[in-house]
């Protein structure tokens, strides 16, 4: 699973990295250390052939929820590769609503006699993100008439890398991929492990384990002797 992430990309980056429209207004964007679940997101999204950023929940909330926000207890941050098609929840939008989530890292955490250990993944080629896969959907809320966009992460089975932390890694798409993701030309065979050489990673500190570290502290993903 994929269930923290860290994000400290720029406006321009993210314009320079993902060809934004360039008539989308500047957003302001703040480095985020510890992002954690059912909180607000960055997110990709193609119309007509124009890319633009969309903040989302991270938590996907299907159209069709007949009851409120707050009774809605499935853990849907993730969608497996394996049942995506599948599940309720998730296969409408991976037929018709896609988007792209960027991240600058994410954290997984390995078992051991000392306790869960958080590893921090980011790129090794020293790109300032990586791409993950995402589905998105929109969720109105009778009550209120308002309408929440939520998304989840697409994970799969890891590579050898990655599964000497953890049994999932998400997934992780080339600029090549963008397009055929979001436009739908592409399904399942884009979903597969990353390559060994796309990612590095090192031991973090503790204090990540707790969704209450402060999502603002740079030394979350600072390298610590284990």
């Amino acid at each position: 699973m994929c269930g923290r992430v860290a994000y400290k990309l720029t406006w321009e980056e993210i314009v320079r990295l993902y060809q934004l429209t360039r008539f989308q207004p500047p957003v302001n964007t703040r480095a985020r250390f510890n992002v954690c679940p059912t909180t607000t997101i960055d997110t990709i999204l193609d119309q007509d052939g124009k890319r633009r950023l969309e903040r989302m929940r991270w938590g996907l909330v299907p159209s069709w929820w007949p009851k409120t926000l707050k009774e809605f207890k499935l853990a849907t941050f993730n969608a497996r590769v394996e049942t995506v098609q599948d599940k309720a929840t998730f296969r409408g939008p991976f037929k018709r609503t896609r988007c792209l989530i960027p991240v600058s890292g994410y954290y997984e955490w390995q078992d051991t006699p000392g306790g869960k250990q958080p590893w921090y993944f980011t790129a090794r080629n020293g790109s300032p993100a990586l791409m993950i896969a995402g589905l998105c959907d929109e969720w109105k809320d009778k009550a209120s008439g308002e309408t929440l966009k939520s998304c989840t992460m697409l994970i799969t089975e890891p590579n050898k890398f990655v599964a000497e932390v953890h049994d999932r890694m998400p997934v992780l798409l080339a600029e090549k991929d963008y397009e055929p993701w979001l436009s739908g030309k592409a399904g399942l065979e884009l979903l597969k492990p990353a390559a060994e050489n796309v990612l590095q990673k090192w031991p973090v500190s503790k204090r990540v384990n707790s969704s209450r570290a402060p999502d603002d502290d740079p030394t979350l993903i600072d390298n610590v002797q284990i």
